[in-house]
This record gives structure tokens, C-alpha cells and sequence, in this order.
């Protein structure tokens, strides 16, 4: 009886130890303050130290380390690299949900998965969970600052407001379209380009590498887009119909995961007009693959998306991106396989076949 008494004990034991693992976990499903993430991060490089380590490379206006998750095999050689960024706007709260999801499936794949395997061992994935940590902060104060979308720098003298639309601060046809002067303007570039740390941080870390980088992706929400350069109408980026092909293959990817649309074109076509975006200036600075996504919804929730789609949101996504790195991959390490899409995919725009046709 007592021996019967103590394995029920022990069993119980058991699954109140199981349950408070599973309490334990991080919670990929729901949205974290900025010391979760960071806590996050450091805890990434515990659990995975022989391919995940913490660089910091910037400061904010408020003096908080800017850090991204470096993820790659060691291979002793020099790397190509992968880039990701999100959060640049702090109430885009999908985007930092995002790469955190995006780094969970890499390291979980990888070590199963013979491509992503040999993806670990060709090229390095430079992650930037939140770029704009003081916005997001402020965003997490109260309902009154949930929808902040610049940084936390403050405006010129003559200004009272706080704050510059730092996807409108990289030297890419800088304050031309897209922004307003005044300093409460949502869309304020600041006083020139890069005036701002976080956006420093990005062109000074990425610019002293560009030559490594095979794709940029920076992640935004909402509009359910996956956008080109240029975000000027009078430019157009040099390797526009590849872009526009790999892109399409994106959207197609999304739509296999849970049937939702993505639009895919250049901003001016599909949404409006901007300038200064660091998805142009990394194409300005030879990167050949820049992206910017724009998660869900179309407008229901808008920056507010419900916790119960953060999953669906990431899976799909998840598709797209992987489906960008994939073709960035390939081209460089088997050049003849993309090379040869991009010639097809030329002959069939000349033609006037576009993605919507070959659906």
C-alpha cells in the first residue's frame, strides 16, 4: 500500500514538474515587453551557444543598446549574410512577434532540415528583434501611447512634439515624397538623413558589411503587402522583375500556409509614395533582395492585432521570408537554377503575363 502511496506521489510530482516546464516556456503566441525580449535573447544564446550570439551595434536616443541575434554555423570562413529587422515602428507589435518566431523555427529546423542546414552553413541571419526600443517601451505605458509609431528623440527647438519616423530617416532619396516637415507629423524625417541613432546604427553596421548581405527584409504590419523598392515614384530599382518574381513567389508561399493574400508591387503602386525607407537605402547600397513586409490584417485590428492571429500571422510569413532567403541562397550558391527563373520570369512580363495571370 505505502510503496502504491509513494509512485502515485511520485507521479504527481511528475506532472506538476511537467506542467510548470510547460508554464516555463516562452510563449511564442502572445506579445512581450521589451525586458522579456531581451531576456529572450539571452537566453537564445544559452540554449544555442554553438550558433546564436548577441551583438549590440547602436544605441537609441535613450541610451538603450540596439542588439541583434547573429545565427549561423561556425565554418571558419568569411559568410555571406542574411538580414531581418523589425520593429522600427513601435506599435507595429506583429513585427517583433515575428522575428522572435522566425528565430525559434530556424534554430528548430535546422539540425532536422538539410537545407536549412546547409543554409546555417553558408550564411550567417543577422536578426533585429525591436530597432525601435524607446518607442516600443512607450508603447507598453498605457492605452493613451499603444499607437506610437516614431522613435522617442525630441523634435527640432522650435517643436514641442517628440519623435522622428525613422523608416523615413535613411538616406534614400531623402524627404522628397512621402514625409511632412512638421515635427508632429507621423511621417517626420527628422532634421536630415540619419539623424537619428537607431537609423545610424542600421546604415553604419549594415554599410560596413554591404558587400556580405544577400537579402534585407524589414518587417512590418499592417496591410497584408510585400513591397519592392523604389517607394519614389521616378525610380526604379535595376532588378525590378526579379524582385517582383521572387516576391510573387512569396505571396504564393503565404497563400499555400493559411489562404491569406498578399499584394506584392513597389510602394507607390500598391499603397503610396515614401522616401528615406531603409529597405530602399540597403538596395541603394547593392544588396540585391530588399523587402518589406507588411503583416496582417487589412484594417479590422489594424496595429492591434488579436493575440489568437499572432500564430497564423508568423506560420505564413514564416513562408515568405523563407521562400526570399531560400532563392537569395541558391542564387549564390547555385546561380544557374535562379538565373535561369529570373530569365523565364523576364520573357513572361514582356509578354504581358503577370503573376495574377498565371493564377
Amino acid at each position: 500500500m505505502l510503496d502504491c502511496v509513494g509512485m502515485s506521489f511520485v507521479l504527481l510530482l511528475s506532472a506538476v514538474g511537467a506542467a510548470t516546464v510547460e508554464r516555463a516556456q516562452y510563449d511564442y503566441y502572445k506579445y512581450h515587453p521589451m525586458s522579456e525580449i531581451t531576456s529572450w535573447m539571452e537566453q537564445m544564446v544559452k540554449d544555442h551557444p554553438d550558433v546564436v550570439t548577441v551583438v549590440k551595434y547602436g544605441k537609441t536616443y535613450e541610451s538603450r543598446d540596439i542588439s541583434l541575434l547573429k545565427i549561423g554555423l561556425n565554418t571558419g570562413k568569411e559568410k555571406k549574410a542574411i538580414w531581418m529587422d523589425c520593429g522600427i515602428h513601435a506599435r507595429e507589435w506583429i513585427a517583433p512577434a515575428f522575428c522572435q518566431y522566425f528565430v525559434r523555427e530556424i534554430l528548430q529546423t535546422y539540425k532536422t532540415d538539410a537545407k536549412m542546414e546547409e543554409m546555417m552553413k553558408n550564411v550567417d541571419f543577422y536578426v533585429t528583434p525591436v530597432l525601435n526600443i524607446d518607442g516600443y517601451i512607450y508603447t507598453w505605458e498605457n492605452k493613451t501611447t499603444r499607437l506610437w509609431r516614431k522613435n522617442r528623440s525630441p523634435g527640432p527647438e522650435d517643436c514641442s512634439c517628440y519623435g522622428t519616423d525613422l523608416n523615413r530617416n535613411f538616406d534614400a532619396n531623402w524627404g522628397t515624397v512621402g514625409v511632412s516637415f512638421d515635427c508632429c507629423s507621423n511621417t517626420y524625417p527628422g532634421t536630415k538623413p540619419t539623424s537619428e541613432p537607431e537609423a545610424k546604427a542600421v546604415t553604419d553596421f549594415v554599410g560596413s558589411r554591404k558587400d556580405i548581405f544577400l537579402c534585407f527584409l524589414t518587417i512590418h504590419s499592417y496591410g497584408q503587402l510585400i513591397l519592392v523598392p523604389y517607394g519614389h515614384p521616378n525610380y526604379t530599382a535595376p532588378n525590378y522583375n526579379e524582385l517582383m518574381m521572387v516576391g510573387k513567389g512569396a505571396a504564393e508561399a503565404i497563400w499555400k500556409v493559411h489562404g491569406m493574400n498578399y499584394t506584392v508591387g513597389a510602394s507607390p503602386d500598391v499603397l503610396y509614395a515614401n522616401s528615406g525607407s531603409s529597405r530602399d537605402w540597403a538596395r541603394m547600397q547593392g544588396i540585391p533582395l530588399t523587402f518589406t513586409f507588411e503583416l496582417r490584417d487589412n484594417g479590422t485590428y489594424s496595429f492591434e492585432l488579436p493575440e489568437d492571429q499572432i500564430q497564423p500571422t508568423c506560420e505564413e510569413a514564416y513562408s515568405g521570408a523563407l521562400h526570399i532567403i531560400t532563392y537569395a541562397h541558391d542564387k549564390t550558391f547555385s546561380g544557374a537554377v535562379a538565373n535561369a527563373a529570373v530569365t523565364l520570369w523576364s520573357i513572361l512580363l514582356a509578354a504581358g503575363v503577370t503573376g495574377a495571370t498565371l493564377m
